[in-house]
């Protein structure tokens, strides 16, 4: 991909999302729509990307960790062409030029080397990724001449109702050849409904002007362009519907899936059961023959061993759980390591920040919690204790291996004799 450089238009408002945040900063699973778009573009292979933002620039560019990607700002918003032009001086000269938008995040890897593949495999001057929608209201129409041929892209406000009903839609990405690109963008005209330079065309301009133009086909989802909270909603339920089909095909049950999110980076090896109404968060993983929920949520740093059960309404955070360990209703773990065979009794918590800080809870082996139980982290409790049913163990006041302790606060059961 070392011909290819990438623009990703990132530059809009996003008026339709609703909210203060900019539309590219929005997720699809546990990446922002920008985020993912970069990081299928160098899965492709493609390292030469410059990201063109406008609307909040300085929250978008901090939002990337990859110092290598480069930002052009377009000042006023005046439309894709002018963001791809003024884009194109920052350009690697000799590297064809690949755009697409930041708020298609769905556009696959593969998909983006087949574009590119294609464009220089057809010699073309011009290659335009395309898809077959059941309803492309929202999109712009491929109109095709008796040869097949690509001759216009019409977006949808500028539409005839015999082009509405035209079922092949633009995606929005292009490869294009950088010297006709550098020629023909000059010659984009104001489109005077919109008062902005559209990109499609570019693309009339190219086919006009007798340059090769050809077109692949991707799939439906990976066309979703995320205008609205309700498009959001559909970008996530496909991505979810992934996973969880990932998933199941190696060995994971998963009992409900209509209610059940599981972010793509999770990792659950086979056996697992997940029951109904389950969150599992991004950098969770658990070893096989788990059992998890109903009603459980896993947060990311998560770590169970093989084995282990968390029950309902159950939420674990940052924390490591050891084999055959149970915590079947009610409980909060956060911050703690939890050794093997322990039983966590309904109710425990540990109570890991103390509005400051952030502190762990050790639990060793074979440990018996009883009903209620807190622990005022940071505190250890040795190998084979026992706590009793309310107690409240405070920050460093570690139970010793085989110790029993109740009350509140939890001191050692003495015997009477």
């Amino acid at each position: 991909m070392n011909k290819i450089a990438a623009v990703v238009l990132a530059a809009g408002m996003g008026t339709r999302m609703k909210t203060l945040l900019p539309k590219v900063l929005h997720k699809v699973g546990s990446k922002t729509l920008l985020g993912r778009v970069i990081e299928n573009l160098k899965s492709s292979g493609i390292t030469d990307i410059t990201v063109v933002v406008g609307y909040n620039a300085e929250q978008i560019k901090g939002s990337l960790i990859d110092k290598k990607i480069k930002f052009i700002e377009q000042k006023q918003l005046s439309g894709s062409a002018d963001a791809l032009k003024q884009a194109l001086g920052s350009l690697t000269k000799e590297k064809d030029v690949l755009v697409t938008c930041a708020d298609a995040p769905l556009t696959s890897s593969a998909t983006f080397r087949d574009l590119v593949d294609t464009h220089f495999l057809e010699e073309a001057c011009c290659t335009v990724l395309t898809s077959i929608l059941p309803d492309g209201r929202e999109y712009g129409r491929i109109i095709r001449g008796a040869d097949g041929n690509i001759t216009a892209i019409c977006e949808e406000k500028d539409a005839t109702s015999a082009q509405k009903e035209i079922k092949e839609i633009n995606v929005g990405t292009y490869c294009f050849a950088r010297g006709d690109l550098e020629e023909f963008i000059k010659h984009v005209k104001i489109n005077e409904k919109k008062k902005e330079f559209y990109l499609t065309d570019v693309v009339d301009i190219f086919v006009k002007n007798g340059k090769k133009t050809v077109s692949i086909v991707c799939g439906a989802e990976e066309a979703i362009g995320i205008n609205s909270q309700g498009d959001l909603a559909r970008a996530n339920a496909f991505l979810n519907k992934k996973t969880l089909k990932r998933l199941m095909e190696n060995g994971v049950t998963i009992v409900a899936p209509e209610s059940t999110y599981i972010d793509e980076s999770a990792k659950i090896e086979a056996g697992t059961v997940i029951f109904s109404n389950t969150v599992i968060e991004a950098d969770v993983e658990m070893k096989t023959a788990c059992r998890i929920g109903p009603f459980a949520r896993l947060r990311g740093g998560s770590r169970l061993a093989e084995g282990v059960e968390i029950g309902n309404f159950v939420e674990v955070c940052r924390t490591k759980i050891g084999e055959k360990t149970r915590v079947k209703h009610h409980t909060y773990l956060g911050d703690a390591v939890v050794g093997s065979g322990v039983n966590v009794g309904a109710g425990v918590i540990t109570a890991n920040y103390d509005g400051e800080k952030k502190f762990s809870t050790i639990i060793e082996d074979d440990v018996f919690i009883g009903v209620g139980a807190i622990f005022v982290a940071p505190v250890r409790i040795g190998k084979g204790a026992k706590i009793g049913a309310g107690s409240v163990v405070t920050k460093n006041k570690d139970v010793a291996a085989g110790e029993t302790v109740m009350g509140v606060p939890a001191r050692k059961r003495v015997r009477a004799d």
